[in-house]
């Protein structure tokens, strides 16, 4: 295997090892579905220091997938230096964490990820169990239903996985490799401590999932959820359009010439999302659950129904977050019942 120019003329999942520009290299790193089909993983290097932003899932597949791309690069696992992290989601967090046991290398992550990555270690939790209590709230008995049949009953087994990482990283500017400075982003949405990692002098953006070329990101899926997950996220969106433009290296997806494009695709994207959702309020439709269920989802418009109970589930807490910012800007009132939120226009 032999670096390859990052062209854009192939499918960016294809394996291999692709040179984004001097001393980066992308790396896309299988994963256990279909829906993302890869996890782009950057490697940092000036020839004697190695830095992995964001470091795959734990899959023997994906460690060999890297060993392969490592060796492509003259270096071997044993290498990396540190895996700086965009955010604790299992094929992003879990693979550095299995790495660093058995050769060492430091792992960094967003301090505000702490709540969240302890829940994700404790023993005792059970999958998605914040995510059950939510959809109760939007109305979604169904769909919890679905989730207890394919998920119920399974202890989290995997609590090694989610060990402390040896830095918490904060906003501000870092040395990576020596030569090389990024700053560092906090921007959360998608999870409350997703963080980019800007490098000026390179005029790149490594966005993890907070900005991806072809799909949104799904919003606040974690196991702390915050109060206002897409306020959040539409706030991050314009803090990184505040900056200056840069290439986008995301976590899936091929790299992109300007990360300022697709962020203003997304802010359109949520305004109409917003706007829909709410007509969809009327004495009759109440609960985000009922309004999911009158929606077109993914890019096919696909209903509800249709889709598998992960997504579902991702798709009717995606509308109770518009419905709730719906609320705090005022446009939409709610109240509850027996545990079920209801909204009124």
């Amino acid at each position: 295997m032999e670096p390859l120019p990052e062209d854009g003329e192939r499918d960016w999942a294809e394996p291999g090892v692709y040179t984004v520009a001097p001393g980066v290299h992308r790396i896309p790193l299988p994963l256990p579905h279909d829906a993302l089909r890869a996890v782009n993983v950057y490697v940092v290097t000036d020839g004697t220091r190695l830095v992995l932003v964001d470091s795959g899932w734990a899959l023997e597949s994906a460690r060999e997938r890297l060993s392969r791309g490592l060796k492509a690069l003259g270096a071997d696992l044993g290498d990396i230096d540190e895996f700086l992290i965009t955010h604790v989601h299992r094929d992003h967090y879990t693979l550095a964490v299995e790495l660093r046991r058995e050769f060492g290398g430091k792992v960094g992550l967003g301090k505000l990820e702490e709540p969240s990555l302890a829940r994700s270690g404790d023993p005792d939790r059970f999958p998605m169990e914040a995510q059950v209590g939510l959809l109760e709230r939007c109305g979604a008995g169904p769909v919890v239903e679905d989730l207890a049949k394919a998920f119920g009953g399974v202890r989290h087994t995997e609590a090694h996985l989610w060990e402390q990482p040896d830095e918490w990283l904060t906003p501000g500017k870092r040395t990576i490799v020596p030569g090389r400075e990024f700053d560092i982003v906090h921007t959360p949405g998608h999870t409350a401590g997703h963080v980019v990692f800007v490098d000026d002098e390179a005029g790149l953006v490594f966005s993890g999932d907070h900005v991806l070329p072809h799909i949104t990101p799904s919003i606040g899926f974690q196991p702390v959820p915050v109060e206002l997950p897409l306020s959040d996220y539409l706030d991050s969106l314009r803090l990184v359009r505040e900056l200056p433009d840069r290439r986008m290296l995301p976590a899936h997806g091929r790299v992109t010439d300007s990360v300022h494009a697709r962020v203003d695709e997304l802010l359109e994207h949520h305004r109409d999302r917003l706007e829909v959702m709410g007509a969809e309020i009327t004495a009759d439709v109440t609960t985000a659950y009922e309004v999911a269920l009158r929606l077109g989802w993914t890019r096919k418009l696909r209903k509800l129904g249709e889709m598998d109970p992960f997504n579902r589930m991702l798709a009717v807490l995606e509308t109770g977050a518009h419905l709730d910012l719906l609320v705090a800007q005022g446009k939409l009132t709610a109240t509850e019942a027996e545990g079920v939120r209801h909204y009124a226009a």
